[in-house]
Formats: C-alpha cells, sequence, structure tokens
C-alpha cells in the first residue's frame, strides 16, 4: 500500500489544534514523526507515523 502523507492543515484538522501546533510539538515532543519535504514548500508527514506516535500515547505504561 503506497503512504499516505497529511498537510499541515489536515493534520491540525486531525487534532483540532492550530496549525502552528505541530510546529511546537516536533520541538516539544521527540517522539512526534519528523516532517518529509517532498519538494520546496511543499512539506508532509506521513500518516502511518502518525498513527504510530497516536497509538504509543495511548498504550504507555502507567507509573
Amino acid at each position: 500500500m503506497p503512504d499516505v502523507y497529511l498537510s499541515i492543515l489536515q493534520l491540525a484538522a486531525r487534532y483540532s489544534v492550530h496549525r502552528a501546533t505541530p510546529w511546537r510539538w516536533i520541538k516539544s515532543d521527540s517522539n512526534f514523526p519528523k516532517p518529509v519535504v517532498l519538494s520546496p514548500g511543499c512539506t508532509r508527514w506521513k500518516l502511518s507515523e502518525l498513527e504510530a506516535w497516536e497509538k504509543s500515547k495511548t498504550t504507555r505504561p502507567a507509573g
């Protein structure tokens, strides 16, 4: 299956945040997926990496 990429607007909509928030997450959360630069002015995030990050946030052990 080919990779699916999300734009910053799609990413912001997915998490119901402002489009600047994912850039802050990159700086503050070392586990947040890094964007992929497909061409100048075209930055995207791999959906599979975002889903893995989401899963890691929900399956953290207590303590």
